[in-house]
């Protein structure tokens, strides 16, 4: 399939739609319109058309979007066939968390291994994934061919354990740590503060109530 560029935008929503689309398909529904979508996935409809449009023509003028074709075309946009294994580096309370949930709702990515430095953890299966020390890192993401990881570590150690991916093999980072990470160019770093997510919540529901 040719590669289609798309904002950033645009590609966050479009698991949105994946997950909504395969409710709909179970429910035997055959067609959906934006405005539908946009009330279930709460995004509004015009973005969800504009969304759709850098794909060309995926519904029809006053009949919408077929679902079966729909949910067809984006599972081949996401590579739903294709199973992703992805390494945790840093097995702390979060990483226990991501361990026990291992992506659960999805059927293409998996943790697959898992690195600490606490030899009580190390050389042992918790949650079926396999948690080796921290000085395999290298050995172990070059061996399995992992491309993909989260970052659970204390902020002390994340760029030095960033680099040590970056050396391994890794070219996309889900970085949990609170420090924004320096890499390569063609390394895709992807930062989830949960701290700024809720201030900014926060910040929105005090902004309500002076309404």
């Amino acid at each position: 399939m040719e590669k289609i560029k798309i904002p950033t935008a645009t590609a966050k929503r479009l698991p949105l739609y994946y997950r909504y689309l395969i409710i709909l398909n179970e429910a035997g529904k055959e067609k959906v319109s934006s405005t539908e979508l946009s009330e279930a996935v709460q995004v509004d409809s015009a973005s969800i058309r504009r969304d759709f449009s850098y794909f060309g023509a995926l519904g029809k003028r006053g009949y919408g979007y077929d679902v079966k074709s729909l949910l067809s075309f984006f599972k081949k946009i996401l590579n739903q066939d294709t199973l992703t294994n992805v390494a945790l580096v840093g097995v702390g309370n979060l990483g226990h968390a991501l361990l026990n949930y291992n992506f659960k709702r999805t059927n293409n990515i998996r943790i697959s291994c898992a690195f600490d430095i606490d030899d009580k953890i190390t050389g042992k299966i918790l949650s079926g994934v396999p948690v080796y020390d921290m000085s395999e890192l290298k050995k172990q993401l070059s061996d399995q061919q992992i491309s993909i990881a989260i970052l659970t570590v204390p902020s002390t150690t994340a760029q030095k354990t960033a680099d040590d991916m970056v050396e391994a093999g890794i070219k996309g980072i889900m970085n949990f740590t609170p420090i924004r990470l320096s890499a390569p160019s063609g390394i895709r770093i992807q930062n989830v503060d949960l701290a700024t997510e809720l201030q900014t919540l926060i910040y929105f529901l005090d902004s309500d109530k002076k309404k």
